[in-house]
């Protein structure tokens, strides 16, 4: 009976639960996608000028593929138009606008009424207060009007969040991290740090499930 119990106990543990998927940090697993929101400077009435996709380098996004490893830095725009620098773009110009970036894996109809984890570990996060970092599941309605979403801060160690998708035809579900401060100028993001995120550590419940067979065998 003893025996019969352990086996279920590792089946139970190692066995995902049904309409459950789970998603992480793959560099190579693509497409990454990137969408930039504009908004002006809160001194300036905070308000929605556009947005757009954007290329994941402009967003600046960075995957180190042969480590695993994505780096997500402050948004740097090469334009020098005051549009986007207070006095105009060079060494030490502050920016002159909020830069909501959005970097992820977008699926439709595929995840339909399932529950997505997303799943992954931050190395470290050195973002200065001037930035605004967070890890998102989001569940958008079919013409993309509103949206269901969890998040959790970019804080370093393993992450693991989960979203219940509607069931409903024509969602489109996201999964990624998003970084909000002014645009910096190139020679000057350094200071404003950066955050660095990898693939998920070994899965904790498979540990489990081989360590309560082993408790099993040691007491036969």
């Amino acid at each position: 009976m003893r025996r019969l119990s352990a086996i279920l106990l590792v089946v139970l543990l190692l066995t995902p639960a049904a309409n459950a998927v789970i998603v992480s940090v793959d560099p190579s697993g693509g497409p990454w996608q990137g969408f930039m929101n504009v908004f002006e400077l809160p001194a300036n009435g905070g308000g929605y000028i556009f947005g757009s996709p954007w290329g994941t380098s402009d967003l600046v996004a960075t995957f180190d593929d042969p480590n695993n490893k994505l780096t997500l830095s402050p948004n740097t725009i090469g334009d020098a138009d005051p549009f986007w620098y207070i006095g105009g773009g060079g060494p030490g110009a502050p920016g002159n606008k909020i830069m909501d970036a959005n970097l992820y894996q977008e699926y439709t109809d595929v995840y339909n009424g399932q529950t997505v984890t997303f799943e992954g570990s931050v190395i470290s996060n050195t973002f200065t207060q001037a930035h605004v970092a967070k890890i998102f599941i989001r569940d958008f309605a079919p013409d993309f009007s509103s949206f269901n979403e969890v998040s959790v801060p970019i804080a370093p160690g393993p992450f693991s969040i989960s979203l219940n998708a509607d069931a409903g035809a024509g969602r489109h579900v996201q999964y990624g991290f998003q970084v909000v401060g002014e645009n910096v100028w190139v020679t000057d993001v350094g200071p404003f740090g950066n955050a660095m995120i990898t693939t998920p550590e070994p899965g904790t419940l498979a540990l489990l499930g081989f360590a309560g067979l082993a408790i099993f065998r040691r007491r036969r």
